[in-house]
């Protein structure tokens, strides 16, 4: 059974490098990439498969079919399909098969979810939570610059201080795909990133050389692990009821700025959107809070008790 697993293995690795260096995919969808295939893996050398050329779609089939057994949810079975979907078109274009068992497979219907949104009122409140200390200081520049420019998590700590133009009221964001975009820098946003770079960072760095603009209690790259947990911990600390993420205040920038009026062009630049059709999708959430608005305020509106 080794050997069989060996021989599967190989083309796995061939792909995770694949889609690491050609497609610069990120950190965590590679992982969840690789974790989704190794599981298919273990599914074929279970049935005593050896090599790509024999999986048929009744095969694929049934993997997903487990997964649903198992209590995956759709989205989650859609995620794993489509890993596995392009997974085999890489071993199409390789020549490492030359069938696609895949082909004429489904994906799950899956029902969008509306992601949750603060109120402005929340994020005032968070933002004004970090203290006046060195650590404050950065983390008040941290929710400032997440609200305020509506960047990933991911690009805001690979940000370099060199990468923040207070002066001109911008900074340069790396996104997916390496791909480079210019977003606007509001007053608040400007002025907490300053005292922090002015009295915060360099008592952090001390004799340590980093171009990093947020740094931890060591003076290193602040990690994506360290700053979630600290975010999460001031929504706590609100306190935040709903479904919580950093990836929630990127979602408030855009929709704040959808109810305000922003074009549709305007926002999907500033996210660094490939698709104008997902920058849509807040449309939808600002219509909704609309609705829920009216519903709750409207003298007309309510029903009788």
């Amino acid at each position: 059974m080794d050997h069989w697993i060996t021989a599967l293995k190989e083309p796995l690795d061939r792909y995770i490098r694949y889609v690491t260096v050609e497609r610069q995919l990120a950190k965590n969808t590679i992982r969840s990439y690789e974790k989704d295939l190794e599981a298919y893996i273990t599914h074929l050398v279970v049935h005593s498969i050896d090599s790509y050329e024999a999986v048929d779609r009744w095969l694929v089939l049934a993997h997903i079919n487990e997964m649903r057994s198992d209590g995956r949810s759709a989205r989650t079975t859609a995620r794993h399909l489509s890993t596995i979907r392009s997974f085999h078109h890489f071993l199409l274009r390789e020549r490492i098969s030359t069938n696609d068992p895949t082909e004429g497979i489904e994906q799950p219907k899956v029902g969008k979810r509306l992601p949750s949104v603060l109120t402005v009122e929340e994020v005032e409140r968070l933002i004004a939570l970090p203290d006046a200390s060195v650590l404050g200081k950065r983390d008040r520049a941290m929710l400032e610059l997440l609200y305020g420019t509506g960047m990933r998590l991911s690009e805001m700590l690979a940000l370099d201080v060199e990468d923040v133009h207070g002066t001109l009221g911008f900074v340069r964001v790396i996104g997916k795909g390496n791909k480079e975009r210019i977003v606007p820098l509001g007053r608040l946003a400007i002025e907490a990133v300053r005292e922090y770079v002015e009295e915060g960072r360099l008592e952090l760095v001390r004799k340590t050389r980093t171009d990093a603009l947020f740094v931890n209690a060591r003076g290193g790259r602040l990690t994506r692990q360290g700053a979630w947990k600290l975010i999460k911990q001031y929504a706590k600390r609100v306190p935040i009821q709903k479904p919580f993420s950093p990836h929630t205040l990127r979602h408030s920038f855009a929709t704040h700025l959808i109810e305000n009026g922003a074009d549709l062009r305007s926002v999907q630049e500033m996210l660094g959107h490939a698709d104008i059709t997902t920058t849509e999708w807040y449309t939808h959430i600002s219509t909704t809070h609309l609705k829920d608005s009216y519903m709750a305020y409207h003298p007309r509106a309510k029903k009788e008790d």
